[in-house]
C-alpha cells in the first residue's frame, strides 16, 4: 500500500489507488487485506479511481483500542475524504456488513454494492451457530489462543477438519494468526449474523446486492433479503459463481451499477 490517511482516532490506514474517474472503494472481508480485493480493482480501474485498503489491524494499517464498529466507519470516512469527498463502496463478504453500516451512518457515498454478505437468516440453525461462534471466538481471543480463533472461523465457513489441520501446518498459518484479532471486528460488523432490516431501512442510496448462482441457497436468499430491506435495492445473481467470485464476472456488473 503506497498511501496512508489518518482516521478520526489517529489510526493510520494504508491504501492504494489505481485508475482515474469517479471514486470506488473496495472493502475486504474477514481474514483479508486490501491485497485480497486488489484483483477486482484491476478491471474497475479502467473506468474508475479505485481505492483498496488494509482494514485496521491488518497489513500496513494500524489499530487503536478499544474497538468499535464506528471506528471502521471512521476509517471509511477518511478514505472517502482522501478520494475527493464522495465515493461508491463495494463490500465483499463480511466487508458488505461494514459498508452497509457506513451508509446507514450517513457516510457521503453515492452507491453501495455488496457481494454475499453472509447473513444466516436462511441457514438452518444460523442464529444459534453465530451465537456459539461469537461466544467461543471471544473466549479464544481473550485467552490469546489466536490459532483456535482462526480454526473457529474456518469451521464457520464450512471448511473440513482435515483441511483446517492442513492449514495449521502451512506457511500461511502465521499470517492468519497475526490478523486473528480482527475476526472480532468482522463479527461485530455482522451484528449477530442476521439481516439488520431496521438499520438497512434507513439507507437512502441505491444498493446492489449480488450473489453467486453456484453458492448455497441460504447465501443467495440472505443476499436477496438485503436488497429487499433497503428502500432502493436491487438483487443480481452471477451464474456459476461461488463465494470466491471471479473478478472478471463481478467487475462489469459493478461498473454498470456505479455508472448509473
Amino acid at each position: 500500500m503506497d498511501n496512508k490517511t489518518l482516521s478520526r482516532d489517529g489510526t493510520p490506514i494504508a491504501y492504494e489507488r489505481t485508475g482515474q474517474g469517479p471514486a470506488v472503494i473496495l472493502v475486504s472481508g474477514a481474514m483479508s487485506t486490501g491485497g485480497t480485493v486488489a484483483p477486482l480493482a484491476v478491471p474497475l480501474s479502467e473506468r474508475y479511481s479505485v481505492l483498496v485498503y488494509d482494514r485496521r489491524g491488518r497489513g500496513g494499517s494500524g489499530d487503536t483500542a478499544p474497538f468499535e464498529v464506528a471506528r471502521e466507519v471512521d476509517d471509511l470516512a477518511a478514505l472517502v475524504e482522501a478520494a475527493g469527498g464522495e465515493a461508491c463502496l463495494c463490500g465483499v463478504s463480511s466487508g458488505g456488513a461494514l459498508v452497509l453500516e457506513a451508509a446507514a451512518s450517513g457516510l457521503p457515498v453515492r452507491r453501495i454494492a455488496v457481494y454475499e454478505t453472509p447473513f444466516a437468516d436462511f441457514l438452518d440453525g444460523g442464529a444459534e451457530q453465530n451465537a456459539e461462534y461469537t461466544e467461543k471466538l471471544t473466549a479464544a481471543l481473550a485467552e490469546g489462543r489466536r490459532g483456535d480463533a482462526v480454526e473457529l472461523f474456518l469451521r464457520l465457513t464450512g471448511m473440513g477438519e482435515d483441511m483446517i489441520q492442513g492449514a495449521r501446518h502451512s506457511p500461511m498459518w502465521s499470517g492468519m494468526e497475526a490478523v486473528a484479532p480482527t475476526l472480532a471486528y468482522d463479527n461485530a460488523a455482522m451484528a449477530g449474523g442476521l439481516v439488520p432490516r431496521d438499520r438497512l431501512a434507513s439507507i437512502t442510496v441505491p444498493v446492489l446486492a449480488v450473489a453467486g448462482g453456484a453458492s448455497p441457497e441460504w447465501m443467495r436468499e440472505g443476499t436477496r433479503a438485503v436488497a429487499e430491506a433497503v428502500p432502493n435495492g436491487s438483487y443480481r445473481v452471477l451464474a456459476g459463481q461461488t463465494h470466491m467470485v471471479d473478478p472478471a464476472a463481478l467487475a462489469p456488473v459493478l461498473a454498470e451499477f456505479f455508472a448509473a
